[in-house]
């Protein structure tokens, strides 16, 4: 008799896996300069970032205005001037809305 043995199969050639693609890296700087809400000066405005103290500045170099805020390490100067505007919007709504109440007054 023979015994029962499994058919003979030929090895396959083992793949070796591709390496994935590198990672693109984002090239696109972000702004660091902008329009001043202020004067209106085109990229008037230099925003910095001082990480260690955690603390974010933008300054017009026109008027002299500036504005100061707390940042964490995933806000960028984009950040800083967006909080500045919308601090700026705040204010004039504020002012907009005292100057209605005045109105009414009279």
């Amino acid at each position: 008799h023979i015994a029962h043995r499994k058919p003979l199969t030929m090895g396959k050639r083992k793949t070796r896996k591709k390496p994935p693609p590198p990672k693109q890296r984002n090239n696109q700087r972000l702004e660091t300069q902008f329009d001043c809400p202020f004067c209106n000066h085109e990229k008037s405005v230099e925003c910095n970032m001082n990480r260690p103290s955690g603390i974010g500045t933008a300054k017009c170099e026109v008027c002299l205005a500036n504005y100061q805020m707390r940042i964490s390490f995933l806000d960028e100067p984009i950040d800083v001037y967006s909080g500045w505007l919308d601090k700026c919007n705040e204010v004039n709504e504020r002012a907009q809305g005292e100057l209605d109440e005045d109105e009414d007054l009279e």
